[in-house]
C-alpha cells in the first residue's frame, strides 16, 4: 500500500512537469503574418479619386494594354505602390524579420528526445569456481524518450523514461529495467530575470517594428519620387509645347524680315540676327525632346506598369491644371506632427528601446551562475519489462538536489558587453536629439521653400505678362521700322524665359509641397495609402 501512495505522488508530479512541458502560453507569440505591405485605402484627400485596386491588372485599361498610358495623378501612385520593383524588394523584409522572431521563440518550445542503443560485449573474466578463466558474452538493449522544457522564468524541466535489457551468458536469466526521471533546474542568480531572459525574443519583435517603419519611409520616398516625377514629365511636356511655338514665332519673324528685304524695307544685316533665333529654337526644341524622353524612362520605370516594361511607350498625363486649395497650418503644426509621425524618428526610438533590452540582458551577464537542481527517479528490475514496470510501484527511488555555482573572477567580457550597451543606448539618446534637430531644420526649410514657390507663382506669372507685352511692343517697332531683328529676338526669348519660368515655379510648388508631407511623416496619409508605422513611437527619455 506505500509503494502504491508512492508511486502515484510521484506519477502526480511526473503528469504535472509533462503538462508544464506541453504548455505554450508562457511566451506570448504574436500569429505570423504575410504582410501585404502598402495598400490605397477610402479616406483620399478632397478632389481625389480612389482608383479601384483591379485597374492596374485590368486588361483593359490602358496601365495593362499595349497602347499609351494614359494616368492620373493618383493612379499613378497606386501603380508604383503596387508594382514597383524598389517597394517590391524591401516589403519582404518585416517577412523575414518575423523569421528572427521564430528562432528565438523555439528557444522555449519543448524539445522531444528519444535514444536507443543495442551493444554486444565478448570477454574473458575470472571463473565463477575460482580459476581459470571463462568466456562470457553480454547483450545489452537500452532505450529512453525525454521531453525537456525552458521556461522564460529561468526554470528548466526535464522528463525522461527508459528501459534496458541485458541477456548475459553468465546467466540463465535475463535482466530488465525501467525508470522514470525528472529533473528541475531553477536558476537563482543570472538566468531568474524573467526580462533578461526574454530579452532577444522582444529584439527580435522591436527589429519587426523597425523594418516596418523603414518600409513606411521608402513608401513615402516612393511616392514624393512618383509625385515629383509626374510633374517633371508634365513640364517637360509643356515646355516642348513652348518651344515649338517660339520657334514658329521665330521663323514667322525670319520669313518676314526676308519679305522686307526683298523689297528694300529692312537692311540684309538683319536677317542673321533672325536666322540665328530661328537656330536657337530648334536648338531649345532638340533639348526639350531629349529631355522629355529621360523624364519619361523615369516615369516608367517608377511606376513599372507591367512585368515587361516597354520603353518605347507613351506617357499620357491627365490632371487638373488648377492648383489645389491648401491652407497651410502654422510651422510649429508641421514641426508637432513630424515629431510623432517621421519614420526615422520612430526607428531611431525602437533602437533605444532595444538598447533597454541590451542593458537589461548584459547586466543580468554580470551576475554569477548559481543554479538550484532536483532529480527525483524511480527504476524497477525484473527478468521481464512487465516485472520491472510492476516493481515501479515498490518504494524505492532515488533523490538528488543541490547547488551549483560559476563565476569568472575577473568577468571580462561580461562586464566589456555592459558598458557597450550602456554607452550604446547613450548614444542612441544623443543620436536621436540630433535627429530631432534635423527633422525641424528639413520642416522649418520646406515650409519656407513651399511658401516661397507659392510666391514665385504670382511674380512669374506677372512677369511673363510683361515680357509678353514687351514682345508685343518691340514687335510693333520692328514692323515700323523703329527696332531691329536682335532686340525682336531678345524680346521673344524673355518671353519664352518667362513661360518657362512660370510653369517651371506651378510645377515646384507642387513639388514642395508634396516634400513637406514627405519631412513631416504625413504623405501616405493625406494620399490614402494605409502601411505599417502609422502609429508614433511613444518614448520616455527617463525610462
Amino acid at each position: 500500500m506505500a509503494g502504491r501512495k508512492t508511486f502515484i505522488i510521484f506519477g502526480g508530479i511526473m503528469l504535472t512537469a509533462a503538462l508544464m512541458l506541453c504548455s505554450c502560453v508562457t511566451v506570448d507569440e504574436e500569429p505570423y503574418r504575410e504582410y501585404v505591405g502598402p495598400e490605397i485605402r477610402g479616406d483620399l484627400p478632397q478632389g481625389g479619386r480612389k482608383p479601384a485596386v483591379a485597374d492596374a491588372a485590368d486588361p483593359n485599361s490602358s496601365a495593362s494594354d499595349g497602347g499609351p498610358l494614359k494616368i492620373g495623378i493618383q493612379e499613378a501612385i497606386l501603380l508604383a505602390v503596387e508594382n514597383n520593383q524598389g517597394l517590391v524588394v524591401e516589403r519582404m523584409n518585416p517577412q523575414l524579420s518575423r523569421t528572427f522572431e521564430q528562432e528565438e521563440l523555439a528557444v522555449f518550445e519543448p524539445v522531444l528526445g528519444a535514444e536507443a542503443s543495442n551493444r554486444r560485449s565478448v570477454a574473458d573474466r575470472l571463473s565463477r569456481a575460482g580459476s581459470g578463466t571463462e568466456t562470457s558474452t553480454v547483450d545489452t538493449i537500452t532505450g529512453s524518450i525525454s521531453l525537456a522544457k525552458l521556461f522564460p522564468s529561468g526554470t528548466a524541466v526535464d522528463v525522461t523514461a527508459g528501459a534496458g535489457y541485458t541477456d548475459s551468458s553468465l546467466y540463465s536469466d535475463v535482466f530488465t529495467s525501467g525508470r522514470l526521471g525528472l529533473t528541475v533546474t531553477q536558476a537563482l542568480m543570472r538566468g531568474l530575470d524573467i526580462r533578461a531572459n526574454l530579452a532577444r525574443l522582444d529584439q527580435a519583435r522591436i527589429d519587426t517594428l523597425i523594418s516596418q517603419y523603414e518600409l513606411r519611409g521608402f513608401a513615402e520616398i516612393l511616392v514624393e519620387q512618383v509625385e515629383s516625377k509626374f510633374w517633371d514629365y508634365a513640364l517637360a511636356k509643356r515646355q516642348i509645347e513652348i518651344y515649338t511655338d517660339s520657334l514658329t514665332l521665330a521663323q514667322k519673324q525670319m520669313t518676314e524680315a526676308e519679305e522686307r528685304i526683298k523689297i528694300g524695307d529692312l537692311a540684309e544685316t538683319e536677317l542673321a540676327a533672325a536666322q540665328a533665333e530661328v537656330a536657337l529654337r530648334r536648338e531649345n526644341l532638340i533639348n526639350a525632346r531629349s529631355n522629355l524622353a529621360k523624364e519619361r524612362l523615369d516615369l516608367l520605370r517608377l511606376l513599372n506598369p507591367s512585368r515587361d516594361v516597354d520603353w518605347d511607350r507613351d506617357v499620357i498625363l491627365q490632371y487638373d491644371t488648377s492648383l489645389p486649395d491648401v491652407q497651410l497650418d502654422d510651422v510649429e503644426q508641421h514641426v508637432l506632427v513630424a515629431m510623432r509621425m517621421r519614420p526615422d524618428l520612430n526607428q531611431a526610438r525602437l533602437q533605444i528601446r532595444r538598447g533597454d533590452l541590451e542593458v537589461v540582458r548584459t547586466t543580468n551577464g554580470l551576475l554569477p551562475k548559481m543554479d538550484m537542481f532536483i532529480a527525483l527517479g524511480k527504476t524497477g528490475y525484473s527478468d521481464t519489462f512487465g516485472g520491472a514496470l510492476d516493481n515501479l510501484w515498490g518504494d524505492s527511488y532515488d533523490v538528488i538536489w543541490g547547488l551549483a555555482f560559476e563565476q569568472a573572477p575577473i568577468n571580462r567580457s561580461a562586464r566589456a558587453r555592459y558598458t557597450r550597451a550602456v554607452v550604446g543606448r547613450r548614444q542612441m539618446q544623443e543620436s536621436l536629439e540630433n535627429l530631432s534637430q534635423l527633422v525641424q531644420v528639413d520642416v522649418r526649410s520646406a515650409y519656407i521653400e513651399l511658401t516661397r514657390a507659392r510666391e514665385q507663382i504670382t511674380a512669374t506669372a506677372a512677369t511673363r505678362n510683361f515680357q509678353e507685352e514687351k514682345l508685343r511692343a518691340e514687335t510693333e517697332k520692328f514692323r515700323v521700322g523703329k527696332s531691329t531683328s536682335l532686340l525682336v529676338g531678345q524680346a521673344q526669348r524673355d518671353f519664352v524665359g518667362g513661360q518657362i519660368a512660370e510653369i517651371e515655379a506651378v510645377a515646384n510648388y507642387l513639388k514642395a509641397l508634396v516634400s513637406l508631407y514627405r519631412l513631416e511623416g504625413s504623405l501616405l496619409n493625406r494620399r490614402g495609402i494605409s502601411a505599417p508605422g502609422a502609429e508614433p513611437v511613444v518614448f520616455n527619455p527617463e525610462s
